[in-house]
């Protein structure tokens, strides 16, 4: 049953402060509210010690501080990699993974429940769209990576392998497509990047798209330059379609132009996402073809980087995973030609939180 509580992740500083007056508290009441939300990321209002105690008891009768049900957390990679299962308020699941290096800390968050845009090699995609996350509940994805951190960081055995203690990236490629949830998903990134709040740079954040090209259009007109990743898999329109029933509506060609606006009107280089499926888009001509379509002859090269990605395993799709020597002569193909490209490191395959894998389970 949805609860009739209010999601304080989904107040705005004003809509907190318009709501604290009804109650007939004083507006700087939202202001600490507020601060132990996003800075001190306090999950009971019964520790909120600097309010009165009729406003704490309030808070805890007529608000939510989130809401995430946390089903279960999965840890791999020596607990470097941890995947939590939430359910929604109306029971439909979500995930988040939280992947911890020595130098950094990236969380990958879903801005829906499943997806509609059935990429034949995803596995939320089977799910089929169940539901669209408010700005709290993406907000609240990134606050409990925070949390989690701190406390891996606090463990005797892993301590020595954390440098930073800090989240350093939000990356919005987990489940769903965020711009078909653009209103809530920017509302959650204009929330996170407040100086007066949780204040993540913007360069931090990373937007993944199947290639909208309305999104990305919109996003090249917002103020805050935050990155842009798309996912492309190949450069054949046949195959893409195959691949990606997006690419009927938005074919290659109108999303290399949208790209181009994007790159030309941001001065931001653009990550392609190109998964590897062995004897399907991994053979060295369509690296080839993949060079002449970032790199042509005629106009000025795109300014973007390739982010090569072996497949992680979803069950029962009848795909292959390219083998390493496939992935490393399909690179050398991209540099060959001045493309820039990496191979991106794998985590938590063995726990269904890889690209790709994230299926509510």
């Amino acid at each position: 049953m949805i609860p009739d509580r209010i999601n304080l992740y989904d107040l705005s500083p004003a809509v907190l402060e318009e709501l604290l007056r009804g109650w007939g508290e004083p507006a700087y009441r939202a202001k600490q509210i507020y601060r132990h939300l996003y800075v001190h990321r306090t999950t009971d209002p019964s520790a909120m010690t600097d309010l009165s105690k009729a406003l704490r008891e309030r808070l805890a009768a007529e608000t939510s501080i989130g809401n995430l049900k946390q089903v279960k957390l999965l840890t791999g990679d020596e607990g470097m990699t941890r995947k939590v299962l939430w359910a929604l308020p109306d029971g439909s699941p979500l995930e988040t993974v939280l992947m911890i290096y020595p130098d950094r800390a990236t969380v990958c968050v879903s801005s829906q429940s499943g997806c509609p845009m059935q990429c034949v090699f995803c596995a939320t995609g089977k799910l089929g769209f169940l539901h669209d996350c408010t700005p709290g509940e993406i907000i609240e994805q990134v606050v409990w990576a925070a949390r989690e951190l701190e406390d891996v960081a606090k463990q005797v055995d892993q301590a020595s392998k954390i440098e930073n203690r800090k989240l350093t990236n939000v990356v919005f490629m987990g489940m769903g497509e965020p711009f078909n949830n653009y209103e809530n998903w920017w509302t959650s990134v204009e929330r996170l990047h407040d100086p007066n709040g949780y204040n993540m740079g913007a360069r931090n954040f990373t937007v993944s798209t199947v290639g909208l090209v309305p999104g990305i259009l919109r996003l090249a007109e917002e103020s805050l330059p935050i990155n842009l990743a798309i996912s492309l898999h190949t450069p054949d329109d046949e195959l893409r379609s195959e691949m990606m029933p997006v690419n009927k509506r938005y074919p290659i060609a109108h999303l290399i132009d949208a790209t181009r606006v994007y790159t030309e009107k941001t001065r931001r280089r653009v990550s392609f996402e190109y998964v590897l499926l062995k004897e399907k888009n991994d053979f060295p001509e369509q690296a080839l073809r993949l060079a002449q379509l970032l790199r042509p002859a005629d106009r000025p090269p795109l300014l973007c980087h390739v982010n090569l990605i072996p497949w992680n395993p979803v069950l029962g799709a009848p795909l292959s995973r390219s083998d390493r020597k496939r992935v490393l002569a399909f690179q050398s193909v991209l540099k060959e030609r001045g493309v820039p490209c990496t191979v991106r490191v794998e985590r938590g395959v063995n726990i269904g939180a890889a690209c790709g894998q994230l299926a509510g389970a």
